[in-house]
């Protein structure tokens, strides 16, 4: 199972750390037996020396006695009279060292009865007159009582002994196995930091191993994405001719095989559409020449008509000869409208700075009627861009919005908002304005909400003007009603 490394740091201290809690708790354990084992040891040991004091003490009173009545000296009495209390003395301190020891107790109670009677005996023989004879009698008579004594103090002491015995094994214990359960933990402690240690080590080596080959990686990685953002780049710029080479069995690899499949689709059907543009530049130029020589011969030969016949003709005639000039003239419109349109975007750009403000004046100069203003509310900006298309776009715009105002003066508004990457402007005007359900047809080609027979109206000038505003990333829509004015808000990059 792998780890990270964090876990692996975590769970290798929690191990070093429980060991060291476990070598202080074993420690503290041991300690405080051998403590116990200690105290015990030493209460025994007073037991057993409060045991034989106690003996001492009633034969120095025996002794004392004995001396008093063979010597007759009285600093003996008394002497034998100090003895009783230090014997009751530590009487008591056996009885309070063995109350937990019922066994012990029994002997202490047997022993209280001997201190009691041995007490009543020396009291009798203090009164009896001092003599030789008085003092063997005394030994003679008290001879069964020290027995007594010494067996009862022999059997305290016995218990006592074989409890020393035991409680000194087990002290020896802990002090042996302390030290050592000590040094074990400690060993112990130190071979896992060891290991954890050792551990850690190797881990970040591999890790400082693994970063080196992840940094090879990415800048192989780097290097290989630059060489596919550079044939998309050129992509972008019209080469489709370039190709990678990329022999990788990876994901970039395969990326690349699939990039140079693209390319290669890529050169394949621009080279096509190349072909079709050449054929399309072709039937411009026939259009232009082979289809406007015939239409001009046509309008020839109707003036003729009218300047060499004109009393010949009658006025349904003459009103025929006008409706076949306006067909003519309305389809001279559309050839040329064709070929404006379809020379959009196979024009060089020339890019160069351009006043919008001082262009909407030469378009209002050469196509504005004097009787229309051109109003400018905001400023109009100056920037590099394509002049002659953005030319052309406003020249269709306020042509429109003359051609198809209506009798009497009027007004065209140009006003501009500037966003971030673009600039959006807007050309107004006071016309009849055009019903919401023909907003998305007036863009189509040959799409007029005029009269067909009207030769000003081709349906071909919006058309030209969204088709050079798509050529230019932009965007163009209408907002309009009827009777309220049209406003055409078309929007023109900055760069």
């Amino acid at each position: 199972m792998y780890l990270k490394l964090n876990t692996k740091i975590i769970l290798g201290f929690s191990i070093a750390l429980s060991m060291l809690l476990l070598t202080s708790l074993t420690a503290y354990f041991s300690i405080q037996q051998l403590a116990s084992s200690t105290r015990l040891v030493e209460h025994t040991y007073r037991v057993i020396q409060y045991t034989s004091d106690l003996r001492m003490q009633i034969r120095d009173a025996q002794s004392s006695l004995r001396g008093y009545l063979l010597t007759s000296d009285s600093s003996y009495l008394s002497h034998s009279e100090g003895y009783l209390p230090a014997v009751l003395v530590d009487y008591d301190s056996l009885r309070r060292l063995t109350a937990d020891n019922p066994g012990q107790l029994q002997r202490l109670d047997t022993l209280r009865q001997i201190i009691d009677h041995e007490a009543k005996f020396l009291q009798h023989w203090r009164q009896v007159k001092p003599s030789a004879d008085a003092a063997k009698g005394l030994l003679l008579s008290d001879r069964h009582t020290l027995e007594r004594l010494r067996n009862v103090i022999m059997r305290i002491k016995d218990d006592e002994e074989s409890l020393l015995s035991h409680r000194s094994a087990r002290q020896n214990f802990f002090e042996i196995s302390t030290p050592i359960t000590l040094v074990v933990s400690a060993v112990l402690a130190i071979l896992i930091v060891l290991w954890l240690f050792v551990k850690i080590s190797n881990e970040l080596k591999a890790n400082a191993r693994l970063q080196v080959e992840l940094a090879q990686v990415n800048a192989d990685t780097k290097r290989r994405i630059q060489i596919i953002e550079g044939l998309a780049d050129r992509v972008v710029q019209g080469d489709y001719t370039v190709r990678i080479r990329d022999k990788e069995q990876d994901s970039l690899g395969n990326l690349a095989t699939s990039l140079n499949r693209m390319t290669q689709t890529l050169d394949t059907a621009f080279g096509a559409l190349e072909n079709r543009n050449k054929e399309l530049d072709q039937f411009a130029y026939v259009a232009s020449h082979d289809l406007k020589a015939p239409l001009r011969g046509v309008m020839t030969v109707v003036k003729w008509i009218e300047d060499e016949l004109p009393h010949e003709l009658s006025e349904q005639m003459r009103q025929y000869l006008g409706m076949m000039k306006g067909r003519l003239a309305r389809l001279e419109d559309l050839i040329n409208g064709i070929l404006a349109y379809a020379r959009i975007g196979r024009t060089q750009h020339t890019l160069e700075m351009v006043d919008v403000e001082q262009l909407v004046q030469d378009v209002r100069e050469l196509i504005v009627p004097t009787d229309f203003v051109v109003h400018t509310p905001t400023a109009l900006p100056a920037f590099i861009t394509d002049r002659l298309s953005l030319e052309q776009v406003f020249t269709n715009l306020m042509s429109n919005a003359v051609k198809y105002h209506g009798s009497g003066a009027g007004t065209i508004t140009v006003r501009c908002t500037e966003k971030q990457k673009y600039y959006e402007f807007t050309v107004a005007d006071d016309g009849p304005g055009i019903a919401p359900e023909y907003h998305d047809k007036i863009f189509l080609i040959f799409q007029t909400l005029r009269d067909r027979n009207t030769a000003e109206s081709t349906g071909i000038g919006l058309s030209i003007v969204k088709k050079i505003i798509d050529e230019h990333q932009g965007s163009i829509r209408v907002e309009s009603a009827p009777g309220e004015g049209a406003a055409f808000i078309f929007t023109w990059p900055k760069k």
